[in-house]
């Protein structure tokens, strides 16, 4: 008995952060400059900012196989290879190996893209953060899809504010009622196509055509330096100019002395006391050795991303929740949602020949929603932007024009001529029949049971693709761009890399798993403010909103357990 009452005491802590990337990050910053000792487990390696980043100097041609995988490494990564840009030499340590967490596409595809490691997808991301805007927090009420959310945007806008401090997000004021203003840092520089396209954009329709803003920092804020214009941010930045886990929210909350990081610990369900009628801890395995751990604490926060965070749930059971932790609505598991993209239009610019830029710039301009805002008159629901922008062609098409010689030589060392790209995200709605669960039969490496997907686009979602294409092919053209080429290329849900729902937030426990505050309805100490939270899916890039939500959550939960409410 007091061999195990020392067990408990030594594995006890007052808050319990699962997952380490956007959110999780957050939670235990928050968590933890609350005064609570916090444990976050992460279910891969450790990650050093700086340290582990292997290959974030390195060359093209210091690089084996100019980058590429080879035919044997690529069998490892069917799913993450989808994408067509994440798994290189350069990158394949961050990304999961698909032969050792398999998964089922009962109906239609899903690309679950993942890596496992302290900093999760933080280390990987797009890094473009835009805020929600009061429309969409009131759309699905307005037009009768899905559920209400139980917030509005003056619910979640200081905690918008409280986050882009921290972060630092550059860009540029516009005064857009669907695209709110941020707290800007200097924003990145257009270059002259891109700004002649904004004047005659707005010029001829009166759209919007700004930087993208991105939680790159331009100045040095908070101990991170500025960005140097390299691009090569998906190996990780020693500078620390892009915002991540790794170089921003987990040194803050190591720097508390209340984080204890326990990585290489994957979570396999929530531990759930009848009597109390609350969480009690979480059960753990061993990545490397198996074996099996308890850990106690007063809440949890799941942030273990989407996927993650809702499979934990569904493999939690009890005589309470027999059919998963939480699941009183039966709707855990489902309205996974995602953003439609690959579809818009490419052109050529003529003239400018004597302007370039300077760098890389690891970013592209973003031309703001202009469809159904004040009232639905096209033929789909929702909305889309565009992010893209202006380069000139590079090097390397000399080799694809075959030249040799000289000809070559001289190709190579010029460069070509001015591109635009319209590239469109879409917003998808809520659908009960969009799904994921879990197969038992089926396991995984570490014995756990894998998911299966049942996803697919819609007819609103397909009617807003045409519109994509056209809009995009229409608006270069009447700019005075040439060669105009619309696209739709295929996309499958997931491929985005934005998937939420599957524990949605509302107002209403027979219809939703988490309340107002983040909290699961029927246990209220465990709080979900990842991806799955998500209630519907906007079309602006999430990862702002998720932050936003977790430190509102947070410090919701620090004042409830200092009245002892939780």
């Amino acid at each position: 008995m007091n061999i195990n009452s020392e067990f408990v005491s030594e594995n006890t802590y007052d808050a319990i952060v699962v997952g380490t990337g956007m959110s999780g990050g957050w939670a235990a910053k928050e968590l933890t400059e609350g005064g609570l000792k916090t444990l976050v487990l992460e279910r891969g390696r450790d990650v050093k900012h700086v340290k582990d980043y292997p290959t974030m100097n390195k060359h093209s041609w210091e690089l084996p196989y100019r980058d590429q995988l080879t035919a044997k490494e690529r069998k490892d990564y069917p799913v993450q290879l989808r994408t067509g840009y994440t798994v290189k030499q350069s990158t394949k340590h961050w990304w999961v190996k698909d032969t050792e967490q398999p998964y089922t596409e009962k109906k239609g595809s899903f690309d679950w893209i993942r890596g496992y490691h302290v900093g999760g997808r933080s280390l990987l991301w797009g890094r473009q953060v835009y805020r929600w805007n009061k429309l969409d927090f009131e759309a699905n009420e307005k037009e009768g899809v899905g559920i209400d959310w139980p917030i509005r945007y003056k619910d979640i806008e200081k905690w918008y504010d409280h986050v882009e401090n921290f972060i630092g997000v550059s860009g540029m004021k516009e005064g857009l009622s669907q695209l709110p203003d941020s707290k800007f840092l200097p924003p990145m520089e257009m270059n002259c196509v891109e700004k002649d396209f904004r004047k005659t954009l707005f010029d001829k329709y009166g759209r919007t055509y700004t930087i993208g803003r991105v939680a790159h920092v331009t100045k040095s804020h908070n101990g991170r330096g500025p960005c140097q214009s390299r691009n090569l941010c998906i190996r990780g930045c020693p500078y620390g100019a892009y915002f991540s886990s790794n170089s921003s929210t987990l040194p803050a909350a190591e720097a508390t002395g209340n984080m204890t990081l326990r990585p290489n610990s994957i979570v396999h369900s929530i531990i759930y006391d009848d009597k109390k009628e609350k969480a009690t801890g979480v059960r753990v395995i061993d990545s490397e050795t198996l074996e099996t751990k308890e850990y106690y604490s007063k809440i949890i926060f799941l942030n273990a991303s989407t996927v993650n965070s809702t499979s934990i749930m569904l493999n939690s059971k009890s005589n309470r929740f027999q059919n998963g932790f939480g699941n009183d609505s039966d709707e855990l598991g489902h309205n996974m949602m995602d953003h439609h993209f690959k579809a818009g239009a490419r052109a050529k610019m003529e003239g400018y020949d004597d302007n370039y830029y300077f760098g890389n710039r690891p970013n592209s301009g973003y031309l703001a929603r202009f469809r159904n805002l004040d009232k639905n008159d096209m033929d789909f629901l929702r909305g889309y932007g565009y992010q893209g922008g202006a380069s000139r062609s590079g090097w390397y098409r000399a080799a694809e024009e075959g030249l040799v010689g000289q000809d070559l030589l001289d190709t190579a060392s010029e460069p070509g001529g001015w591109n635009m790209n319209l590239l469109a995200f879409g917003e998808i709605l809520p659908y009960h029949e969009n799904k994921m669960y879990l197969d038992n039969n089926k396991l995984d490496k570490w014995k756990m049971p894998t998911i299966v997907f049942e996803t697919e686009i819609k007819e609103n979602e397909i009617r807003m693709r045409e519109d994509m294409k056209n809009s995009a092919a229409e608006m270069l053209d009447s700019c005075g761009f040439k060669n105009v080429e619309p696209y739709d290329n295929r996309y499958d849900m997931g491929n985005g890399i934005h998937e939420m729902g599957t524990a949605r937030m509302g107002k209403d426990p027979k219809t939703s798993i988490l309340n107002k505050w983040n909290q699961v309805h029927s246990a209220k100490n465990v709080f979900v403010t990842d991806g799955a939270c998500m209630t519907s899916s906007s079309c602006v890039n999430p990862s702002l909103t998720y932050m936003a939500l977790t430190a509102r959550a947070a410090n919701y939960a620090i004042g409830e357990l200092k009245k002892r409410n939780l």
